[in-house]
């Protein structure tokens, strides 16, 4: 079993996502897998994308999908996880892209750009009460 370590050819802009391959990994694979996770972390309005992708060819030939990809990915402050099996390389890679797009903007979209719940009044919300501009007392005094 060999194990490939190649670094995505994403631009400089762009975050790197390592790209691994297990098993007899054929470069046209790679290279077709590299372009396509490139296309994907490189557009635009996503947020920082970093992680890793790992794609297997299983060495029992009478598997019945014998492809498998692994990715773990970081988009923003989410993790991204995305597991395929196929009976190709090209097909696989296919698969692989379609759910990596998916999760990455379900990633993107529900990220925190500004729609967190508000703070609980007793962590120190709107809801605490105000001193009184009276007598420098609370709001809701409550007696002895």
């Amino acid at each position: 079993m060999t194990g490939n370590d190649i670094q995505t050819t994403a631009p400089a802009t762009t975050p790197t996502v390592l790209l691994r391959s297990d098993g007899e990994v054929d470069e046209e694979t790679m290279a077709y897998a590299r372009t396509k996770i490139d296309a994907i972390v490189a557009r635009p309005g996503l947020p920082a994308v970093t992680g890793e992708v790992r794609i297997t060819k299983a060495v029992a030939h009478h598997a019945e999908r014998p492809w498998s990809a692994t990715a773990t990915l970081h988009v923003g402050r989410r993790d991204v996880f995305v597991h395929a099996e196929e009976a190709s390389g090209h097909a696989l890679v296919d698969q692989l892209q379609d759910r990596l797009r998916r999760q990455t903007d379900k990633a993107a979209r529900s990220g925190h750009n500004g729609h967190r719940a508000a703070t609980p009044p007793w962590r120190g919300g709107t809801g605490t009460p105000l001193p009184s501009k009276s007598d420098g007392r609370t709001a809701d005094v409550h007696p002895a």
